[in-house]
């Protein structure tokens, strides 16, 4: 793929769905009655709201009804679209994910549908080689997964590696997760088309990870590989200081002349009780 080759920007199609998304997410907060430390929803079926495809659909029920993080789950109605709750607790691996001195930022999963709408961003945009970088448990290099990507994910914590592959051999999902340190890794460039989901808010330390991530992919592109980056950032310090542009990425874009393709909001855990969702802003190498 050359980079005349990569969609200047993500479908609006795509785009509509996110935004849907956020309005169903706001509309389940104030509805919600639970009190469990995560929770999210999927829509039950395929509707023009979520023109998901059926297998994909039940490909990410499947994801969280395999997932032990959680414990609960039952049908909600949203704005009249049926829809499953799945509610868990991170703790237990959000304590194994801060011990290890590279670690960039805890355990704190976006959501399962989010990480389908990123991941066919992702496709959208001609990408056909997928590299999750601090991926949990696996969320979104599943996602991309079902959808036709070769997808590889990338986590430091071994619990969280045990849980990605307990999931993958309970769905029979096809990608691979490696135990490393994403910040010391070298990558393959053996696709001709890669996305980088770098996964750490930049106020919280996923600024030190994206900057070795970006510079060791770059300097292990030999072949020309076109290279995607996604970033997840926010437009809401809660606490914390720094420059909210580009989600909180404007350093790293500019120190490493990435050119921004397009940007999507979407619901995570963190942002549960947000007004703004998380950005996930898309930038290539030039």
């Amino acid at each position: 793929m050359n980079s005349v080759d990569i969609m200047v920007k993500i479908s609006q199609d795509i785009i509509e769905m996110g935004k849907t998304l956020g309005m169903l997410k706001f509309e389940f907060v104030k509805t919600y009655d639970g009190n469990s430390h995560i929770q999210e929803f999927l829509p039950n079926d395929m509707t023009k709201h979520f023109p998901i495809n059926d297998s994909h659909l039940k490909k990410l029920h499947g994801f969280a009804r395999n997932n032990p993080i959680y414990h609960d789950i039952r049908k909600y109605d949203i704005s009249e679209i049926p829809c499953t709750i799945y509610e868990g607790d991170i703790n237990s691996y959000w304590l194994g994910s801060i011990k290890h001195g590279s670690s960039c930022q805890p355990f704190y999963p976006t959501w399962i549908i989010s990480a389908y709408i990123v991941s066919l961003c992702a496709k959208n945009l001609g990408c056909e080689c997928m590299v999750d970088v601090g991926s949990g448990d696996g969320r979104i290099a599943y996602c991309g997964d079902v959808i036709g990507l070769k997808s590889y994910s990338i986590e430091i914590d071994e619990a969280l590696v045990e849980l990605q592959s307990d999931i993958a051999k309970s769905t029979q999902a096809g990608f691979e997760c490696m135990c490393a340190d994403a910040t010391s890794s070298k990558f393959s460039t053996e696709c001709n088309d890669m996305v980088f989901f770098i996964g750490g808010l930049p106020q919280m330390g996923g600024d030190i990870l994206a900057d070795s991530v970006i510079r060791n992919a770059v300097e292990c592109n030999t072949s020309d590989t076109d290279m995607i980056f996604v970033l997840a950032g926010t437009y809401s310090m809660r606490g914390m200081s720094g420059d909210v542009k580009n989600g909180g990425w404007n350093d790293i874009i500019k120190k490493h002349s990435l050119e921004i393709i397009d940007e999507i909001l979407l619901p995570t855990v963190w942002t549960f009780d947000q007004k703004v969702d998380t950005p996930y802003i898309f930038a290539k190498v030039p």
